[in-house]
């Protein structure tokens, strides 16, 4: 059973289902996603990752190396709604692709492996999804593989994820001789032939049909515990209807307090239509979600904010979330999230002021695109002809300006100085690291005031490895790379107060004057905190924007090492202006330079970016490899046996993880593997920050 893949006519909002596929790296994401083409008649011949023949890994690298990089756009047709899909990577080097795509999705599938359950990046990116509130259903996937088990694997989304799993499938079959899912909603049973072209449903056998009422009871229970009306009509039938069941299921989804869990094995192409299914029936429309709130244009600072609802009626307002170029020119990866977009029509860069000109809009099927005449409130496109935009910029109608919240960037914790191995390629090398930063806004791009190299920072060394590699690759330009480094902070463990700094400067003509009086104290959070306790007058509101704006200055330099400041709050406690020569150029002066000499009075010290990693090793290669953490300073946290097989948790500093790779399959003859995800900052042991900042120990 295959759907007609050819467009819908209707364009309402109602009929659309915008989606990501969020897993671990390996999980079988792409896979997913090419046999949802497939089954939908979006694509006529079925694509294999091991083969470099998927739809949405089309970039050379992701080809070379099996993995998706960066996130891809398909759309397809399924049951009369028009389903927008991003596959995601899955490797944590790119988890900010993950993090720009979540910001414009309202729904998600999170596919977890049969075997392995919930993985590290599976729940890194899981606690993404909640920070945006996105809606998600589960899918188990590879049950087709030796030690595949559903039931075990739900139990690690219960208990890692933290969320009640409401289970709509049970297997027919195990391992090789998985062969279909008893429906436990419908109760039907769905079996996939040999063929992988087309299911058949029928009754549920007769051996399973103790154990599917069992389940389908204990799914009536679950979720007339957390649905109100589902409850009445238990308590009233002792059981639930069908329809009850599914209308509950699409509520509790919706509202985050249960998840839909489905199973399959994408590459033998069983379990993709009721996944399907499960998307037009528990995921959100646009229409589910509440209107997008942003800042009225030129109001944000007394707080003015405006709605928009998912209306085509409505004034036209869209995020641009991802921006490439390509042969056809530059795209920019629209979502719209109210009002109707027509090719040709002026549209506003909130960011700039600048009105610009829609060019052509297309529909993006990975590297094809379909011109398309307009785009509606709820659609997912790309548009060429925009010259400023940036992932995370507002687009709006000139008449009607407003300004939504951008997309979080996470800092880089890796870098590397490159250079061109030409000096006549120095120019072009240039442009390709500004298109570079402009298509990821999570590679940084500075050149070093002390050495004059270019440093590239990015989230990862594969992450820097493939920013380097799409240089040569993409741009013809031979690039020398550098070893790579950290990227330190410095922090704040006992500040000062009461600091005053009187910035002064007499040069003839209009003079300079601020006086600020600063307390400086750390806060628990890697961030930056200002405030302003000045009364009476003595410092203009302005002037303390001014002297804010002076701090965020000074934090771009420490003391010890020159390395940027967090962790810190500053107050403005008192201050003082001159009638004539005091000016907000002063007063930012004088909290720059005031700034820096409060945190040479106080004690700073070093923070490194540290990494949860987790290790699959055999049992007879556990000491090795604990050993060899140690001697890298890590803490280990946590080490279970799963069937020969020892998992080790610890905490890392990225700095001594550089080469970790080799190491540890020379340490266990190839077999072990490990995984890493962020865990945050951590101070440096004085001994090793004298190493790096070439000094004495901090006070």
């Amino acid at each position: 059973m295959r759907a007609n893949g050819r467009p819908l006519t209707t364009t309402s909002p109602t009929a659309v289902r915008n989606l990501g596929i969020l897993a671990h790296v390996d999980a079988g994401k792409t896979t997913i996603t090419e046999r949802i083409l497939f089954a939908t008649g979006a694509i006529h011949k079925r694509g294999e990752v091991h083969h470099g023949t998927t739809v949405t890994d089309y970039d050379p690298q992701e080809r070379d190396r099996g993995i998706t990089i960066f996130a891809a756009a398909v759309s397809c047709t399924w049951s009369g709604h028009h389903v927008n899909l991003i596959d995601t990577p899955g490797h944590v080097d790119f988890s900010d692709e993950v993090e720009r795509s979540l910001r414009v999705l309202d729904g998600a599938v999170a596919v977890f492996d049969a075997v392995a359950g919930v993985e590290p990046q599976s729940e890194s990116v899981w606690r993404q999804a909640d920070r945006h509130g996105v809606p998600r259903i589960a899918f188990v996937n590879k049950l087709d593989r030796a030690g595949a088990d559903l039931d075990t694997a739900v139990a690690s989304i219960r208990r890692r994820l933290g969320v009640v799993p409401l289970v709509v499938q049970l297997p027919i079959g195990r391992e090789d001789s998985f062969t279909g899912v008893v429906d436990l909603v419908a109760m039907r049973a769905l079996r996939w032939r040999a063929d992988s072209a087309g299911f058949e449903s029928g009754p549920v056998p007769e051996p399973l049909r103790e154990e599917a009422g069992e389940r389908r009871r204990l799914l009536e229970e679950t979720v007339a515990e957390l649905h109100a009306e589902a409850l009445e009509e238990f308590c009233a039938d002792s059981r639930l209807r069908d329809g009850t069941l599914a209308r509950a299921l699409r509520e509790l989804t919706l509202r985050g307090d249960g998840v839909v869990v489905l199973c399959g094995s994408a590459y033998r192409n069983r379990g993709i239509e009721p996944l399907l299914d499960a998307v037009v029936a528990y995921l959100p429309a646009p229409t589910d979600m509440p209107p997008v709130r942003g800042a009225a244009n030129g109001a944000e600072a007394d707080g003015a904010e405006q709605e928009r609802a998912p209306d085509p009626a409505e004034p036209f307002t869209a995020l641009a979330f991802k921006v490439t170029a390509t042969a056809t020119g530059r795209l920019t990866y629209l979502r719209v999230y109210a009002g109707t977009l027509r090719k040709g029509a002026a549209v506003l860069d909130a960011a700039t002021g600048r009105t610009e000109r829609v060019g052509r809009i297309l529909r993006v099927q990975a590297d094809r695109h379909e011109d398309r005449q307009e785009a509606v409130a709820g659609d997912i496109v790309a548009v060429i002809g925009l010259k400023s935009a940036r992932a995370g910029t507002t687009l709006c109608a000139p008449g009607a300006p407003v300004v939504l919240e951008p997309p979080t960037v996470a800092e880089p914790v890796v870098s590397v100085a490159v250079e061109a191995a030409r000096t006549a390629d120095t120019g072009r090398l240039s442009t390709a690291l500004a298109r570079l930063a402009e298509e990821d806004p999570s590679l940084v791009v500075r050149s070093d005031a002390e050495t004059g190299q270019t440093v590239l920072s990015g989230l990862g060394e594969l992450h820097l490895e493939v920013a380097v590699e799409k240089i040569r690759r993409g741009h013809g330009v031979e690039v020398v790379v550098g070893r790579p480094q950290v990227s330190y902070r410095e922090t704040v463990v006992r500040g000062v107060t009461g600091l005053v700094h009187r910035h002064v400067k007499q040069d003839g003509g209009a003079g300079q004057f601020a006086h600020v009086v600063l307390d400086v104290e750390p806060v628990d959070e890697p961030v930056f905190e200002f405030r302003s306790t000045v009364v009476g007058g003595r410092v203009p509101q302005e002037y303390a924007r001014a002297v804010e704006a002076g701090c965020r200055d000074a934090l771009a330099e420490g003391p010890l090492g020159g390395y940027p400041v967090t962790g810190l709050r500053v107050t403005l406690t008192d201050g003082a202006t001159h009638s004539k020569d005091s000016s907000e150029m002063a007063f930012r002066a004088a909290g720059r330079f005031g700034l820096r000499e409060a945190l040479r009075l106080s004690t700073v010290e070093l923070l490194e970016p540290v990494v949860e990693v987790t290790v699959s090793v055999p049992e007879a290669g556990v000491g090795g490899v604990l050993g060899d953490l140690a001697a890298r300073r890590g803490r280990v946290s946590g080490r279970q046996a799963e069937a020969g097989t020892a998992v080790i948790t610890a905490a890392v500093p990225l700095a001594e993880l550089f080469g970790y790779a080799s190491r540890l399959r020379g340490r266990t003859q190839g077999r072990g593997v490990f995984t890493t995800r962020p865990a945050g900052l951590a101070p440096v042991p004085a001994s090793v920050a004298a190493s790096v900042t070439g000094g004495p120990p901090a006070r």
